[in-house]
């Protein structure tokens, strides 16, 4: 199946912001402080390129 510019967004998007929720569902759940300050930055990490993600997608519209 052939993907847009757009629908290659729409998915990158949705799977980025999962890993925002696994990410921070793993920091909860893990008892090592380390692993889950770890997990923590990567949540806030997959945000950030979400949201950069975000802004591209509203540019194309």
């Amino acid at each position: 199946m052939d993907m847009n510019t757009k629908e290659v967004l729409k998915k990158k998007i949705l799977d980025t912001q999962e890993s925002v929720r696994d990410f921070e569902m793993y920091s909860k759940k893990v008892e090592d402080e380390e692993l889950a300050m770890l997990f923590k930055d990567f949540a806030e990490e997959c945000g950030y390129q979400a949201s950069k993600l975000q802004e591209v997608l509203k540019r194309l519209d």
